[in-house]
């Protein structure tokens, strides 16, 4: 059988079958395609500003490699005139984070950016290795994830950047749509499927202020690689001969995340493209959710670009497909549904029955009026009945709202925080109540 023509060139041998969609093309073919996609997302979201400083999350990894490779590759193309600094975050895990930060030195002489390392031992006086000697390998992530987000916008601070961008991927943003969906956590919808991410004040800021100091709080976040295959970040980084960590956490196999990412992985194996519907599956349903644009502080307002950058990676898709806004529905059945539960309860409150009706068939041989009355009634009475009478135990009326939860800062550090304590401060305390406020030393000759 003869080799495969690349589809673009039409001249070299195709070596990747790409799982976006199924094109046969050669290697620098797909390099090409692969930074021209990056560089058309992150311009048709505007994540960026001219001059702006920005901190790129950096690992070791696959994907904060392949990152910090386009991004500088871009920069230095399109003339974007950017600021790039590599921030890694060392959690103080034995034989993982110690050498994958030998890889990010690596990069930083490579590309000939600074590097700012920031420690959780520094920052919160644990490192995780003491974190899972204290409560085990059950549960440990949610520390790390906590600690990580926490440490990415003080890093940032201390950089004087108010932009971090990350190395999320379409598989990540996928795996994380799941588990907000298995855990009922809807409304962190908003802030998982946005390519970028903000509070209110850190939305107000211009390439101007990157030069003036910087709180932690005000930290933008975005994910230039969120249409991009993890499969496609791989092998990117193979024929771009990068030199990463491949390693995985020695913790992570207990995380949740592993569960989703096993369905994930087995919906790509069946059809590839399933990954990209349940993103856009995510930011549809995030529209959906009250409060969404509450929730995300701001970060919503990049809904109709991230539309237009998620529905340009997908031309090839048939109309109606799974995520789109295509099919025959077009979501007002819901809001129609909700009305009519509205109704229904306020009837019920106000001692009112509802009775359901068949419309009424209209022949020729009626007149005008009783025409007029058919077409204008709407098939449903209402008959007053006697109300209940009902006793009141000091209860909540059913029809008043739940209050929302407003946007603060820690009362103890100072951070982003929708209660009084943040959710770091509340899991230091529990640390540091079962750590020994005296040690015992052993010591001197015996006699």
């Amino acid at each position: 059988m003869a080799p495969h023509v690349c589809e673009i060139c039409q001249t070299a041998r195709a070596q990747i079958l790409r799982p976006k969609n199924h094109a046969r093309i050669c290697a620098p073919c797909f390099i090409s395609t692969f930074e021209a996609e990056v560089a058309e997302t992150i311009m048709s979201t505007e994540l960026f500003q001219p001059g702006e400083k920005v901190a790129i999350g950096a690992s070791g990894g696959k994907d904060s490699t392949v990152l910090a490779s386009v991004l500088k590759t871009l920069n230095d193309r399109h003339d974007w005139k950017l600021d790039l600094v590599l921030l890694s975050i060392d959690e103080g895990i034995t034989g993982y984070r110690d050498h994958s930060l030998e890889a990010v030195k690596r990069h930083s002489a490579a590309y000939d950016l600074p590097l700012k390392i920031v420690s959780y031992q520094e920052l919160y006086g644990w490192s995780m290795d003491q974190v899972v000697a204290q409560i085990g390998k059950k549960g440990n992530c949610t520390y790390c994830g906590v600690f990580r987000r926490q440490a990415l916008d003080r890093g940032a601070a201390m950089l004087g950047v108010g932009h971090v961008v990350t190395g999320h991927n379409a598989d990540d943003v996928a795996e994380t749509v799941l588990m907000n969906l298995l855990r009922g956590d809807l409304p962190r919808l908003s802030r998982a499927t946005n390519i970028l991410t903000h509070t209110p004040s850190a939305a107000k800021a211009t390439a101007d202020s990157c030069s003036q100091e910087v709180s932690f709080t005000d930290v933008k976040r975005s994910k230039p690689l969120m249409y991009a295959y993890e499969k496609e970040i791989v092998l990117y980084a193979h024929h771009k001969k990068l030199d990463y960590f491949s390693t995985e956490c020695i913790y992570s196999p207990e995380a949740f995340r592993g569960s989703a990412r096993t369905l994930i992985k087995n919906l790509e194996r069946i059809r590839p493209e399933s990954i990209l519907d349940v993103v856009r599956s995510g930011i549809d349903m995030a529209k959906l959710v009250p409060g969404g644009d509450i929730n995300c502080q701001g970060s919503c307002s990049s809904n109709k670009k991230q539309t237009v950058a998620a529905n340009a990676d997908n031309e090839e898709e048939a109309e109606g497909g799974c995520g789109s806004s295509n099919g025959k529905e077009s979501g007002g059945e819901m809001a129609q549904m909700e009305l009519k539960l509205q109704q229904d309860e306020l009837a019920e409150t106000s001692g009112m029955e509802t009775e359901i009706k068949l419309p009424a068939k209209v022949t020729q041989a009626a007149n005008k009026s009783d025409l007029s009355q058919n077409t204008a009634s709407t098939g449903m009475s209402s008959i007053p009945i006697r109300t209940k009478q009902t006793k009141s135990l000091g209860k909540p009326e059913r029809n008043v709202a739940p209050p929302k939860q407003k946007l603060g800062q820690c009362e103890r550090c100072g951070y982003l925080s929708s209660q009084a304590i943040c959710k770091a401060c509340v899991l230091l305390e529990g640390l540091n109540k079962a750590r020994p406020r005296t040690g015992i030393e052993v010591g001197g000759n015996p006699g």
